[in-house]
């Protein structure tokens, strides 16, 4: 995986928020969390909470699973960034190689 996945915050804000014309205020009142808080997560400065998977799921008629998933591949790629170069491979018991 070599571009950067999408942020889940700025497909929230970009393909739900956008086209209801909610504000930060108004969507942060009725997915019941605070303004900082959805502010942070659509601005990229926080991750996807699983409660606010959850909030945003029911919210958007979604799963959880599918926001998460965004997030998982965003911090995936972040990790990878930076990948340990001291780790040594386990050795694998014969039956294990191909």
């Amino acid at each position: 995986m070599t571009r950067k996945p999408t942020h889940p915050g700025s497909v929230f804000l970009e393909d739900v928020m956008k086209p209801l014309n909610l504000t930060v205020t108004e969507a942060a009142f009725m997915l019941g969390v605070s303004r900082k808080t959805l502010s942070e997560f659509v601005n990229e400065k926080s991750s996807l909470s699983p409660d606010m998977a959850l909030r945003i799921a029911k919210a958007t008629n979604t799963s959880a699973e599918s926001w998460l998933n965004m997030q998982l591949k965003l911090t995936l790629w972040t990790a990878s960034q930076n990948e340990p170069k001291n780790v040594i491979p386990f050795p694998l018991p014969d039956i294990m190689e191909g």
